[in-house]
């Protein structure tokens, strides 16, 4: 028998479980590619996400075509209206942004609360379409065999032990995570490289760059304009500085750079 469908509020779509399969999701993530692939994954009913900025390519509410293409009506909260990373403050204050046609067809309109969107949603047909594995989401970056390792990814959640110690360029937006003001960091990198996910409410997109002043671990995020949020590849190549902590600014870090300046910095300290 099917589990009536309810809304669930939760800070990240990258940690849902058994208990939002079938169920409308209110999810703080930003709205790009990888974050639809994670609601797909967990067999949400609908999905309703952070546009964070929209940004270089619309790569901020990505998901919204992903998931049309598995049949799962998606939508995306303003990054103005709501904190990015706070499931609460995006249902209780969010308001919609942008739809897809299966929303859409729900009576999902842009201008609406996110609560009003999302229990709209309940009313959906579950997706029958099977979810298309992703290629990597993460690689180390060679560079000139001299500096520190850069590693590579599409989302934070995708460190791993041996990143310690390493320069880490990970896609998700820089924010805190809920009420708690969680950094979700399980590791300690050498420096780090966020979106700003268009800075936002509360300027909730750039929270965690001044989380890592405590452990004088340098930290940038990169301009929503600049670089594909949920690439981590993006932010490589073409991310530009637009927001620096206290380490970052003592290395020399300075709004405007690449991100490949920025780690130039790091690594010039590390050999040291």
């Amino acid at each position: 028998m099917r589990k009536k469908a309810e809304v669930q509020v939760v800070d990240t779509v990258t940690k849902l479980d058994e208990r939002h399969v079938g169920q409308v999701v209110i999810g703080a993530s930003h709205g790009g590619i990888y974050a639809g692939y994670c609601a797909a994954r967990g067999h949400v009913l609908a999905v309703v996400l952070n546009d964070a900025a929209v940004g270089l390519e619309q790569a901020g509410i990505a998901s919204l075509a992903y998931l049309q293409a598995l049949d799962i009506p998606a939508a995306t909260a303003s990054h103005d209206s709501c904190r990015i990373g706070d499931g609460a403050d995006m249902a209780a204050n969010g308001i919609v942004s942008h739809v897809n046609a299966i929303a859409q067809a729900l009576g999902c309109r842009p201008g609406e609360s996110v609560m009003q969107c999302a229990r709209k949603m309940l009313s959906a047909e579950p997706s029958a379409r099977p979810v298309p594995e992703k290629g990597e989401f993460r690689y180390i970056e060679p560079g000139d065999g001299k500096g520190p390792p850069v590693v590579v990814m599409d989302s934070i959640t995708l460190t791993v032990p041996e990143d310690e110690g390493k320069i880490i360029v990970a896609a998700s937006h820089g924010a805190l995570f809920g009420p708690r003001r969680e950094t979700l960091l399980t590791v300690d990198a050498m420096a780090w490289v966020f979106a700003d996910a268009g800075v936002g409410k509360d300027e909730a997109g750039i929270g965690r760059l001044f989380a890592l002043d405590d452990s004088d671990t340098p930290a940038v995020t990169v301009s929503a304009q600049s670089a594909r949020i949920g690439d981590g590849k993006s932010l490589l190549e073409t991310g530009l500085v637009s927001h620096i902590n206290r380490p970052a600014r003592e290395l020399g870090a300075l709004p405007g750079m690449s991100t490949w300046e920025f780690i130039g910095l790091v690594s010039a300290k590390a050999s040291k």
